[in-house]
């Protein structure tokens, strides 16, 4: 174990390496939710599915991350990130080889389950390292490195698979979307050790079992229906669950203030929820992705039942997107150190105007107009989410003490999978409302013409919420993660090399 002086000495000249090894391991567990989009209908023929089993490819992965992220980030915060962060990309790796070589379709909806779990363990640890790793202006830079793998795996899930599966490399067809975590994990699971220290923080806390299950269940209470919900029709059921996580949220919200009265160890402390630039950033990012998640979905119907593209194609023109997003996140660093979170706000106003302009050019050019006239709406939305993704996290996790570093990472990232979710739901109203049961194809530039002008009304909210947001350096010292000195440093956070 290593003294107070080398961590500080090493946080001083921090090694690049560890924070490419994490941001890989979460780009796939992140990508891994996009990426079998484009897998559904080969394995819907292969395997015999039926559209509903098909579904429960997608719903399973996305339920299962989202229900698992609160108390796989407590977990880290008590076992440590980097042994959480193995653990969990070990068993995802794993559980990508069983969807890989699924021989029936409810083998490989229990394994995606099994791989959204996994994915639910590790990747709020991947936050929480560049919490203890970096500090001053290379945390700022980590973080900018953390929002662009996460917008990027959302970008270029689609056209990393619609590629994979028209290589068809040895004739596997959809199986190489899961395949290839296998070596992808295996070489992270190598370097992790070499390159990441062991931090610890809360040793000899416990698990709150209680918390874990009320706050799995409340979770799933309010993502099944959101995610199964508009499929299947809004039956009862989907609105019981809605109501039922009402009481629950509220029982589990007294518990875990029951346990931090007694000084107990609750799984998530209620005092993250006192500062307000963590409060403010989580709220600002769950409505983000409620626009981001609705938008990505919406379009990718748009082109490929309204307009009749291939997957890998309407894909491709999401690179529009993807240029702009990655060209901007160079510049979000520079942006902010003259106008602070404003460059959020700013990003946001450009994500609003992107996605209005591509609805606008939508209800011009039909079905049958040129769709490349969408390319430039595409990349002002692109070059605002960059300006978005990259400070934000940064910006939500400021304050937050470095024991809680993955708790609130896992809150983070369930605010990104809920907002989505909502968003999708509430969105998906309009959309599939206006096309009707049996749509004709003019119906579909409608349709998305109607719900762009909800999609725009998110990122306008994003730009009102930043304001609340504490400016930069305001964080009193001592309390942002990865900022306390001393001996006080040495205390709470103690690499192990």
């Amino acid at each position: 174990m290593t003294s107070p002086q080398t961590a500080a000495r090493a946080a001083d000249r921090p090694s690049w390496a560890a924070l490419a090894v994490v941001l890989i391991g979460g780009f796939i567990a992140f990508l891994d939710f996009f990426i079998a989009n484009v897998a559904i209908p080969s394995i819907q023929s292969d395997l015999g599915a039926s559209p509903p089993e098909t579904q429960l490819v997608m719903v399973g992965y996305g339920a299962a991350l989202c229900v698992g992220l609160i108390t796989g980030g407590r977990m880290g915060d008590i076992y440590g990130p980097r042994r959480m962060f193995l653990v969990g990309l070990a068993l995802f790796t794993v559980a990508s080889a069983a969807c890989g070589f699924a021989p029936s379709i409810w083998f490989l909806i229990v394994a995606r389950v099994i791989q959204g779990l996994a994915a639910a363990m590790l990747a709020p640890q991947v936050l929480a390292i560049v919490s203890h790793v970096y500090t001053g202006e290379a945390r700022g830079r980590a973080f900018s490195a953390y929002g662009l793998m996460l917008g990027l795996s959302g970008l270029c899930g689609q056209v990393i698979g619609g590629v994979l599966i028209a290589l068809d490399i040895a004739g596997l067809d959809w199986r190489t979307v899961f395949l290839i975590n296998i070596p992808i994990g295996l070489v992270i699971l190598a370097l992790t050790p070499r390159t990441v220290p062991d931090i610890r923080t809360q040793s000899g806390v416990r698990l709150d079992l209680a918390g874990a299950a009320l706050a799995s269940v409340s979770l799933a209470a309010v993502v099944l229906p959101l995610l199964e919900g508009r499929e299947q029709g809004w039956p009862l059921w989907a609105w019981l669950s809605l109501i039922a996580a009402v009481p629950l949220f509220a029982l589990l919200i007294t518990h875990q203030r029951r346990l931090a009265a007694k000084n107990a160890a609750p799984l998530i402390d209620p005092g993250l929820f006192r500062e307000r630039g963590f409060t403010v950033g989580i709220t600002a990012y769950f409505v983000y992705f409620m626009s981001m998640g609705s938008f990505f979905l919406l379009f990718a119907i748009y082109m490929q039942e309204g307009r009749g593209w291939e997957p890998l194609s309407s894909g491709l023109l999401f690179t529009t997107m993807s240029a702009g997003f990655f060209g901007s996140s160079f510049l979000a660093g520079r942006i902010a150190a003259r106008i602070g979170n404003q460059v959020i706000a700013l990003g946001a106003g450009l994500v609003a105007i992107g996605y209005g302009t591509v609805g606008v050019i939508v209800a011009q050019i039909g079905v049958e107009g040129t769709a490349g006239w969408v390319a430039p709406g595409l990349l002002v939305a692109g070059f605002g989410m960059g300006l978005v993704a990259a400070p934000l996290p940064g910006a939500a996790m400021a304050g937050v003490d470095p024991k809680h570093a993955s708790s609130a990472s896992g809150v983070l990232s369930t605010a990104m999978e809920g907002g989505a979710a909502l968003g999708v739901s509430l969105v998906g109203l309009v959309f599939f409302g206006t096309i009707g049961d049996s749509p004709a194809l003019d119906a579909y530039p409608k349709a998305f013409y109607l719900s762009i002008a909800v999609i725009v009304a998110f990122p306008v909210i994003v730009t009102l919420l930043v304001q609340a947001l504490p400016k930069p350096g305001s964080t009193a010292p001592g309390t942002a993660a990865g900022e306390v000195d001393g001996e006080e440093a040495g205390a709470m956070e103690q690499p192990v090399l």
